[in-house]
């Protein structure tokens, strides 16, 4: 991964993944420990913490560099929220189940729009 590849995923975590992870975070933890600069943490340590590993375990390794990377973004979340292990996971999943939903429809709006956010398969 190169630097500008890195830079755009930090931004992307910053602008889509946080608020996101924030608002979940709201409904399952309280506004009082669901912080949106907690959120922003999570997000770009999650990113930059997966690209290190990403880099550490190419290849066939990176199978277990996902499992590392589901262990490290459980952890982020029951940290910076100060929640236990299931509010986590549960929070990890309905956070990721949102940001899939608002990528698929951001790329959909793109294509639209002429700008292809998705490889060519036509």
């Amino acid at each position: 991964m190169d630097i500008w590849s890195l830079i755009i995923q930090i931004v992307v975590a910053a602008i889509v993944l946080a608020p996101v992870l924030w608002i979940v975070g709201k409904l399952f933890v309280g506004k009082n420990k669901a912080k949106f600069t907690d959120a922003l943490w999570i997000g770009v340590l999650g990113v930059v913490i997966g690209a290190v590993v990403g880099w550490l375990l190419p290849g066939w390794l990176g199978l277990l560099g996902g499992l590392i990377m589901i262990v490290v973004w459980l952890l982020l979340i029951k940290h910076f929220f100060d929640c236990g292990w299931l509010k986590a996971i549960v929070i990890a999943i309905v956070a990721w189940i949102i940001y899939f939903i608002i990528s698929l429809i951001i790329s959909v709006i793109l294509v639209l729009i002429g700008l292809s956010a998705l490889p060519s398969v036509w």
